[in-house]
């Protein structure tokens, strides 16, 4: 999968992670912004979908959309390796994603509870409007079982097995915007909240 791959439905179906716990954690509280975005034209799924990324992203990535089924299909393909979806999470705010080869990789191993991911180069993925997460007892925890919702701002990840020791990075959100998600975990993964749309 290293260069313009296309998911088939059934996998683009699981896509559907913040960055990265599965929408299937997620309470189903207020009106999910998949069943929004079902009914959505599909017009504004892409717009949504592409505002995911930064300009010079969006302007050739692929998009991937939501049919009347729930399930997200393949509307344009990729002339750069990335594909943008309008919504990870199962929350009304916004929080479509464009992502590399790699990433999509990462997030199909996770879906399907591989020991670890298997993308053998870093993967990149952009959060341009932002996203969320769950903590429980001040930690980052990928289940969303008796753990809080936390509202991420606009950022940008690298999908590659980081280690807080080796790398003395920190474990949590913080004040330098940077911090590895899931320390740990064989999906331990780099955050940098930073907005990639003031990316040059």
């Amino acid at each position: 999968m290293a260069q313009h791959i296309v998911l088939t439905i059934l996998v683009a179906s699981t896509l559907m992670m913040p960055a990265i716990a599965t929408a299937g954690n997620m309470p189903s509280k207020k009106g999910a912004t998949v069943k929004e975005v079902k009914a959505m034209s599909e017009k504004d799924q892409t717009a949504l979908a592409l505002s995911g990324a930064p300009a010079h992203i969006a302007k050739e990535a692929g998009i991937m959309i939501y049919g009347p089924d729930g399930k997200l299909t393949e509307t344009k393909k990729s002339a750069n390796g990335f594909t943008c979806i309008p919504t990870v999470m199962n929350l009304p705010n916004p929080d479509p994603m464009c992502m590399d080869a790699a990433v999509q990789q990462w997030m199909t191993d996770h879906m399907n509870n591989a020991p670890k991911p298997t993308n053998t180069v870093p993967g990149i993925a952009y959060m341009a409007r932002g996203g969320s997460h769950f903590e429980k007892n001040g930690q980052v925890v990928m289940s969303g079982d008796g753990a809080k919702i936390m509202k991420e701002p606009p950022h940008w990840m690298v999908m590659w097995p980081f280690d807080a020791a080796a790398t003395k990075l920190p474990t949590a959100p913080n004040p330098s915007g940077v911090y590895i998600m899931f320390e740990g975990s064989p999906y331990a993964h780099l955050m940098v909240y930073q907005d990639p749309r003031k990316m040059k």
